[in-house]
């Protein structure tokens, strides 16, 4: 782990400071952990963006620096602007390197499903993550995940996953990340003409009361004569 990137300890509090910070182009912050006292910083807004948009995103291991102290830490949370997107504040969170760690994965469907490419289905990703625990030093950037032998109405489920040796499984294994299903248009179209029989049938009208009763007097005279 090679990254680091400096910070200031944080020493103005509330809307007004938080605001200025941002305005100054950097980004109001708080490391803690497990047995570490709450420490409000200060860091460069780029260098959170940046690890945003690195690969392992939330997952990125990095290095804190303040002073001459450096710590481990990862990003836990940020805040976002709903309106904006802007990055409004970042909760760190300390690692320590040999203790195993709970993290969202994100999966990579890999191939062409047979059920779509042969069977005229369409494949549906359920589930885009998985939560696993592992020591920092391994957590893997995404799981690949092959679909290709998936057929109509076949999934695939958190428990078909190859997960490298030392990562454990947290999510349920029975959730489901991949299934085949068949086009929604053809299941509308079915559904469509089910309720046009069903309508027409409700919409043939009644016979009236006195045709009925026309019909029976006449059917009686025909018997006695």
């Amino acid at each position: 782990m090679s990254l680091v990137i400096p910070s200031e300890k944080r020493d103005a509090f509330g809307k007004n400071a938080s605001y200025r910070i941002r305005q100054s182009g950097k980004l109001p912050a708080i490391l803690y952990g497990e047995r570490v006292e709450s420490l409000p910083l200060v860091l460069a807004k780029k260098d959170v963006i940046g690890i945003l948009k690195s690969e392992l995103g939330l997952n990125t291991l990095f290095r804190v620096s303040l002073g001459t102290e450096e710590r481990d830490v990862m990003i836990k949370d940020v805040q976002i602007d709903p309106t904006t997107d802007e990055v409004l504040h970042a909760d760190l969170i300390q690692i320590a390197m040999d203790k195993v760690i709970r993290v969202q994965v994100p999966i990579e469907l890999v191939g062409e499903a047979y059920g779509v490419k042969t069977e005229g289905g369409f494949i549906d990703f359920m589930t885009r993550e998985l939560t696993v625990e592992c020591l920092p030093v391994q957590i893997p950037e995404h799981f690949a995940v092959d679909v290709t032998e998936l057929r109509l109405h076949q999934s695939l489920k958190a428990a078909d996953v190859a997960l490298p040796e030392g990562i454990k499984l947290i999510t349920e294994p029975g959730t489901v990340i991949a299934l085949v299903q068949v086009p929604h248009e053809e299941k509308v179209e079915a559904a469509v003409v089910e309720e046009e029989v069903e309508g027409a049938e409700a919409a043939a009208p009644a016979e009236p009361e006195v045709i009925k009763k026309e019909r029976a007097e006449k059917d009686k005279t025909e018997d006695k004569g």
